[in-house]
C-alpha cells in the first residue's frame, strides 16, 4: 500500500510537470498526459492501473461536467440552441449509426446491435478533451460556445444509446416503445431533477448561514448530489448535473458572497486542474490492461479497425458539420436563426475537427459486463475495448496537435467581434465609472464632504469616465504596478513585522489585498 501511495504521488507530480511542460511549448496537455501514460506503461514493474468505471461515472464526471457548466454562458448556449442540439443529439445518433453499420458490415462477429453498442460509446467528443484543447487555441466565440454547448450535452445521448445497445445485445431484445419511453423519462427527468436539486442547493447557500469555506463544501456536494439524485431514479445524471450547473451558474450572484465567487473560481480550477490530469494520464496507462484482453485477437488487426472506426467517426462529423450549414441557409427562410449569414466553408470543417474523443468513451466501454446472464462470455468486449482506446488516442493526439496548425491555415471569420478585445475592455471600463458616478451624485452627494475615500473614488471614477485614451502599452503599465504592490508586499512581510509588531492576522488581510490588487491587473490583460 506504502508503495503504490508513493507511485501515485509520483505520478501527480510528474502530471504537474507534464502540464507546465504543455503549457511551455504551447501544446493541449491532454496530448503529452496521454503518450506520457503510455510511455511509462511500458517500463518494467511499474504497478498495472486498472480504470474503474464506476470511479470515472461517480468520482470525476459529475465535477468535470459541472465545473464546465458553471464557465459556459447560458446567453450564449441558447443563443445557438438549435446546433447545439442537433450535434448533442441528432449528430451522436448519427455517428452512432454509422458506426453500428461499419462494424455490422466490416468487422467479423460485429452484430447490429454490438455495432451501436461501440457507436453509442465512440460517438460523443469529450467534454474534458475539448475544453483541454481549446485553451490552447484561439477560435472564434461562436465557435467555442457551439462546441462547449454540445459537449456538456452529447455524453447523456451517447450513454442513452449505450444503455439500450448494452440490453439489446445481452438479450437479442429491443422494445421500442420501452425504449423510446425510458429515453424520454431520461432526458426529461435528468434536467428536471438537477435543477429541483440545484434549487434545494441554492436555498441551503442562501438561507443558511454560510461563509465561503460551507460555500465551497456545498458546491463540492452539489455535482454527486445531481448525479446520484438522477441515476437512482433512471434518469441521466449527466443532464443532471450539466442543468443544475448551468441553474446555478446563472443565479450565482443572487446566493454567493464575493467572497465565496472568488473562493470557487481558485477552488474548482485547482480541483479540476488534478482531476483532469490524472483521467488522461490513467487513458495511457491503462493500455498494458487493454492488449493483454485482446487475447487470440491479432493486435494488428485490432489496430487496423479502430483506425477505420475513428475515420468514420472524423467523415460523419465533417458531413454533419457542412449538413448543418446547409440546413441553417434553408430554416432561416422560415424561421429566425442565431445566424443567417453563411458560416463559409471553413467554420464546419473546424468543427469536425474537433471531435476528441476522452475518458468518458473509455469508462463505458469499460463498464461492458464481464458476462451475458447465462454465464457465457459478453461478446467482442475486449475489441471493444481495444477499438475505444485506439479511437481515444489518434483523435486526441493527431486532431489535438494538427488543430492549431489548420486554425493558422484556414482561419474561420469571427463576426461576432468587430472592435478589438482592449477596445471592448476600455468601454466597459468606461461606463462602470459612470455607473458608480451616477449613483454617487444621486444618492450619496451628501456624504462626499463627509468621506475623503469617497471623495477620492469619485475623483478617479470621474478622470476614467473623461478619459478618451487607452493605455497601449498595457504591459508596461502592468510591470510597473506590479513593482509597487511587490514592494508594498515586501514592507508587509520584513520591516513590518520585525519593528511595527503587528497583529499576523492583519498583515495576512493587507497581504490578500495586495494580492487581489495584483490579480486585477491579470484580469485587465
Amino acid at each position: 500500500m506504502l508503495e503504490n501511495f508513493a507511485f501515485y504521488l509520483s505520478l501527480v507530480l510528474l502530471i504537474t510537470f507534464i502540464i507546465m511542460l504543455a503549457n511551455k511549448i504551447q501544446v493541449a496537455y491532454p496530448v503529452l498526459l496521454v503518450l506520457a501514460g503510455l510511455g511509462i506503461s511500458f517500463i518494467p514493474g511499474i504497478p498495472i492501473i486498472r480504470i474503474e468505471p464506476e470511479l470515472i461515472f461517480l468520482i470525476f464526471l459529475p465535477p468535470l461536467l459541472y465545473e464546465a457548466a458553471w464557465t459556459t454562458s447560458w446567453k450564449e448556449l441558447w443563443r445557438w440552441r438549435r446546433i447545439i442540439f442537433s450535434f448533442a443529439f441528432v449528430v451522436v445518433f448519427f455517428t452512432a449509426f454509422s458506426v453500428a453499420i461499419f462494424a455490422n458490415y466490416f468487422i467479423p462477429g460485429f452484430s447490429l446491435a454490438l455495432g451501436f453498442l461501440l457507436g453509442g460509446i465512440v460517438s460523443p467528443p469529450d467534454a474534458v478533451s475539448s475544453g483541454a484543447i481549446l485553451k490552447f487555441v484561439k477560435v472564434p466565440k461562436r465557435l467555442a460556445s457551439i462546441l462547449e454547448g454540445e459537449s456538456l450535452l452529447n455524453d447523456a445521448s451517447s450513454l442513452i444509446i449505450f444503455r439500450f445497445a448494452t440490453i439489446a445485445a445481452a438479450t437479442g431484445q429491443f422494445i421500442w416503445m420501452d425504449a423510446a419511453g425510458s429515453f424520454i423519462w431520461m432526458c426529461i427527468g435528468g434536467v428536471g431533477i438537477g435543477v429541483l436539486i440545484g434549487y434545494l442547493f441554492l436555498k441551503m447557500h442562501k438561507f443558511l448561514p454560510t461563509d465561503a469555506n460551507t460555500d465551497m463544501v456545498l458546491s463540492l456536494i452539489a455535482p454527486f448530489a445531481m448525479y446520484l439524485g438522477a441515476e437512482e431514479l433512471g434518469a441521466s445524471g449527466v443532464l443532471g448535473v450539466v442543468s443544475g450547473g448551468l441553474f446555478l451558474s446563472y443565479r450565482n450572484h443572487d446566493f454567493l458572497s464575493s467572497s465565496s465567487r472568488l473562493r470557487a473560481v481558485t477552488v474548482w480550477e485547482s480541483f479540476t486542474f488534478l482531476l483532469n490530469g490524472i483521467v488522461f494520464m490513467m487513458i495511457g496507462l491503462d493500455l498494458p490492461e487493454i492488449v493483454s484482453g485482446l487475447g487470440d485477437t491479432n493486435i494488428y488487426t485490432a489496430i487496423g479497425y479502430g483506425v477505420a472506426v475513428t475515420a468514420v467517426l472524423v467523415v460523419v462529423r465533417i458531413f454533419a458539420g457542412y449538413a448543418a450549414v446547409i440546413t441553417t441557409l434553408v430554416m432561416r427562410n422560415f424561421i429566425t436563426v442565431a445566424d443567417p449569414e453563411p458560416p463559409g466553408w471553413k467554420t464546419p470543417l473546424i468543427i469536425g475537427w474537433t471531435g476528441m474523443r476522452g475518458v468518458v468513451s473509455l469508462a463505458a466501454a469499460l463498464s461492458i459486463p464481464l458476462f451475458l446472464e447465462d454465464g457465457s462470455p459478453f461478446p467482442q468486449r475486449n475489441l471493444i475495448l481495444f477499438i475505444t482506446f485506439v479511437v481515444i488516442l489518434l483523435t486526441l493526439v493527431i486532431q489535438g496537435l494538427t488543430l492549431p496548425v489548420l486554425l493558422k491555415k484556414f482561419p474561420p471569420e469571427d463576426r461576432d467581434f468587430i472592435k478589438s478585445e482592449k477596445e471592448i475592455d476600455y468601454e466597459i471600463r468606461n461606463e462602470l465609472a459612470q455607473v458608480a458616478i451616477t449613483k454617487i451624485r444621486e444618492d450619496y452627494a451628501d456624504k462626499i464632504e463627509n468621506f475623503p475615500t469617497l471623495k477620492d473614488q469619485l475623483q478617479l471614477w470621474e478622470s476614467r469616465a473623461n478619459s478618451s485614451e487607452i493605455i497601449i502599452n498595457y504591459s508596461e503599465y502592468k510591470n510597473i504596478y506590479s513593482d509597487i504592490i511587490e514592494a508594498q508586499r515586501q514592507w508587509l512581510v520584513n520591516k513590518n513585522r520585525d519593528e511595527l509588531l503587528l497583529d499576523e492576522e492583519i498583515i495576512r488581510k493587507h497581504l490578500r489585498l495586495l494580492d487581489l490588487q495584483e490579480e486585477k491587473l491579470t484580469i485587465g490583460t
